[in-house]
């Protein structure tokens, strides 16, 4: 008998959908899938959007989402998971819930609060909850600046107020810390800064070229589950980050060959 081909590693996201498949939940699926790994998925809310802006959305409830995951964990063995946009405090209880009670791993949690057009997706009590009860469950958090300042309360300058706010989200209890800095808090004019605060409590710097091509759509979901699948196929938080980030500033660099797919922020 022909020996078995192993099994893809299945990584779930949890997330929003975005109908123009830039962002949320189709983007995870996209990356889940260009890493090698199976994708699953449960969707927090439905989001009307395009490249140019969100117009609305209508947030599943807890019983539904909770729906959607128990027969995704009976019937397959869930070995990485991230989270994306969590709008109301309702979902995030349930999600808290979920990965306490569960064998789940520990997520990535990407915490969308704000869209690229800047459209609110999360309201006042839930951006609670998921500071205080979700990032304490979390294998590693990804917030950009603004999110970032948003968690820590720290205004966000240069690359030494990065490494106190993750140090100050780091006690609220994620294992690891992405803070990424991009182009806004760059010393030169050519790359942009992220900055690792690891389960160890070691800081690493990923400096990379700063690609300019307008607006990104999608960059932030796609990030973070590639981290999610990274470490579903066993690599540490550290090469997860640096896979990842080397996949996202690909696909931000091929846009420059790409043709315009809507006429707003450009879809990775």
């Amino acid at each position: 008998m022909a020996d078995e081909v192993p099994a893809r590693p299945v990584v779930l996201t949890i997330a929003g959908l975005d109908p123009s498949g830039g962002a949320g939940i189709v983007a995870d699926i996209k990356t889940i899938a260009a890493f090698g790994c199976f994708p699953s998925g449960a969707i927090t809310s439905i989001t009307f959007q395009n490249t140019t802006g969100v117009f609305g959305a209508e947030h599943q409830t807890a019983s539904s989402l909770r729906s959607q995951i128990e027969p995704i964990m009976a019937d397959m063995l869930v070995s990485g998971a991230k989270t994306g946009m969590l709008p109301t405090a309702e979902l995030i209880r349930e999600v808290v819930r979920v990965f306490s009670e569960t064998e789940l791993p520990a997520p990535v949690v990407d915490p969308v609060m704000v869209s690229t057009s800047g459209y609110d997706l999360i309201g006042a009590e839930a951006a609670d909850l998921l500071k205080n009860d979700l990032l304490r469950l979390a294998r590693i958090v990804t917030p950009n600046i603004p999110e970032a300042e948003r968690l820590s309360g720290i205004n966000i300058m240069n690359q030494s107020d990065m490494r106190v706010a993750a140090e100050v989200i780091k006690q609220l209890g994620p294992a690891a810390v992405l803070v990424k800095g991009g182009h806004r808090v760059s010393s030169s004019e050519d790359d942009a800064v992220d900055v690792l605060l690891n389960e160890h409590g070691e800081f690493i710097e990923f400096r990379d070229e700063y690609v300019d091509v307008g607006d990104v759509h999608g960059s932030g979901c796609t990030l973070s589950a590639a981290i999610a699948s990274c470490l579903a196929l066993d690599m540490s938080v550290e090469e997860s980050v640096r896979q990842a980030k080397r996949y996202v500033t690909d696909r931000i660099r091929a846009l420059r060959q790409s043709s315009r797919i809507g006429h707003g922020a450009r879809p990775l």
